[in-house]
């Protein structure tokens, strides 16, 4: 009896081969090769975080991971670690050592906010709050001593500055791009919030 009649599968029939197609890179769609730029990440996770010293840095040791406003969180942790760190050691982190911490902090996270910009394919990624750190160091240390209240209103301030971005702040921010722009114009901000301090007080 033959293969058809008998109802068996013929031994020349053509089976489904596995796909010997390469792997694309992770994170890549179907149609981008590991050449082409990153697709951008907007929701950055822990794994990205831990990948790299940088992107540790640049998102604020994973306080710009928060879902919610994270560069007020960024905000509010560099002004915990400020405060922490001066009442706990206060030897230690003294003006002097805060001043060289900000100048050292900046040009660290001049590259790291590059570098972490690049990888999530958006230059100034909401979630990298090293900047917000460093211009609130800055502004925490010019305006100390003061009281709770002092720290709060010069926090808020600089977040009124930060995120409105009044000019010139925004014009320099469009100018330079990279891990500069991403540092520069929250220390920009930073000087906003110290001069309206400073004409609060003397006027």
């Amino acid at each position: 009896m033959s293969d058809a009649m008998s109802g068996s599968t013929p031994d020349n029939k053509t089976e489904k081969q596995p796909d010997m197609t390469p792997d694309i890179a992770p994170n890549l769609a179907p149609d981008m090769t590991a050449d082409s730029p990153p697709r951008a990440i907007l929701r950055p996770r822990a794994s990205f975080m831990l990948a790299h010293p940088a992107h540790f840095l640049a998102l604020g040791f994973g306080s710009g991971l928060s879902r919610i406003m994270p560069g007020t969180v960024g905000t509010l942790f560099g002004w915990l670690c400020f405060h922490a760190l001066s009442v706990r050691w206060p030897l230690q982190f003294t003006p002097t050592l805060w001043a060289l911490l900000i100048v050292v902090g900046f040009v660290i996270g001049v590259w790291a906010c590059d570098k972490t910009g690049r990888a999530l394919g958006v230059p100034d990624h909401g979630a990298m709050v090293w900047d917000e750190i460093v211009a609130i160091w800055l502004v925490l240390l010019l305006v100390t001593p003061t009281s709770f209240s002092g720290e709060l209103v010069a926090v808020v301030l600089f977040r009124v500055f930060d995120i409105t971005k009044p000019p010139p702040i925004r014009q320099i921010e469009r100018r330079f791009k990279g891990g500069f722009g991403v540092m520069v114009d929250d220390i920009i901000a930073a000087f906003f919030t110290l001069l309206v301090l400073a004409l609060w007080r003397y006027l």
